[in-house]
């Protein structure tokens, strides 16, 4: 938790920028009967019934100093997505020498992906562009990237969305509004904070941290 809260206090560096990262998955789901008509004044009525047509899963990242933002929707969350989406980070940060990546220990958030869906000389290459840093089990919260998945999910992903080109058009159109605005993450939890607040852990691996 304290490496993940140093990061989030360091000045932005756009040769070694942090970008918090994350999936989320998305259920495509279409009505089965027509909703009413909209009327001015009325929030928008659906029918109980609806149709399952699979599901699709956004890839997000975003610098919590910059506002930059990527999304990019995949069939499926496996190494290979994994590893495409990182491959897409690396060209959005063309100067960094090191991108550091906040993310959770999802099994596929490893190099090992890498090597699954690229030749040796190109996973390597990619694997050395990567600083990675997970938040500790439980603990997403740390995770920046979760206060974007919600704002997301309240002005688009909460409804439903029947197709996978649907949901691309409206979330990518989202975030490119995001984006140009530049809407940053202030983020105010500090390791000074989390010492304080969370100093009954702290006490229960070491008593001494009880004069904190």
């Amino acid at each position: 938790m304290e490496n993940i809260l140093r990061l989030y206090g360091l000045p932005y560096d756009e040769v070694y920028p942090v970008v918090c990262l994350d999936e989320r998955p998305c259920f495509l789901i279409g009505d089965i009967v027509q909703g009413l008509a909209l009327k001015s004044g009325h929030v928008k009525r659906e029918h109980y019934e609806y149709q399952k047509n699979g599901s699709c899963c956004l890839f997000m990242a975003i610098g919590p100093l910059t506002g930059k933002r990527i999304g990019q929707v995949y069939d499926r969350r496996r190494k290979v997505e994994y590893a495409e989406f990182m491959q897409l980070l690396t060209s959005q940060f063309p100067k960094a020498e090191k991108i550091r990546v906040i993310q959770d220990n999802l099994n596929t958030h490893n190099a090992s992906s890498f090597y699954e869906r690229f030749d040796a000389q190109t996973a390597y290459a990619l694997s050395q562009k990567f600083e990675l840093h997970d938040t500790p089990k439980k603990a997403s919260w740390l995770n920046v990237i979760e206060a974007e998945f919600s704002a997301l999910s309240r002005l688009c992903l909460k409804r439903r969305i029947p197709t996978k080109a649907i949901l691309e058009r409206e979330v990518f159109q989202l975030v490119k509004e995001r984006d140009d605005k530049q809407i940053k993450i202030d983020w105010q939890f500090s390791i000074t904070d989390a010492r304080k607040k969370l100093k009954r852990h702290y006490t229960k691996v070491n008593s001494v941290n009880e004069k904190i």
